[in-house]
């Protein structure tokens, strides 16, 4: 027996890449939560049965656990908003997490910039 493959085998990414989509614009417009600030969605991770998604998002300024919270509690309106956008059968439950790479990434640039000052001065 033969197994066909999936016609659409990225299906899974376009699933996520649209949710990151429309969860960027429902949190921007419609979430009311002071926790929530200036939150940037950075990727969604899908599971194969679309029962789950862990989203991960980085954050302009403030707590980011109290955001995760606010976000995480938030859920359910944010799922119920994706199901009235998203055109598949089961929108998935979804699961915010804190992504810290951008911080990082700023951090290992303004240690860098100052390495470089410092070695400006020396020579």
């Amino acid at each position: 027996m033969v197994r066909k493959k999936s016609s659409t085998p990225d299906r899974g990414f376009r699933v996520a890449d649209q949710i990151q989509r429309d969860l960027s614009e429902l949190i921007a417009r419609e979430l009311k939560d002071p926790r929530v600030g200036m939150v940037t969605i950075q990727s969604v991770e899908v599971t194969p049965d679309y029962a789950h998604a862990k989203v991960f998002f980085s954050l302009l300024a403030g707590d980011h656990q109290a955001c995760a919270a606010a976000l995480n509690h938030a859920a359910g309106f944010l799922r119920a908003g994706l199901f009235k956008r998203l055109h598949i059968h089961t929108v998935p439950t979804l699961h915010f997490q804190f992504d810290p790479t951008p911080q990082r990434a700023a951090d290992m640039n303004a240690l860098i910039a100052q390495a470089v000052a410092s070695h400006s001065k020396n020579e």
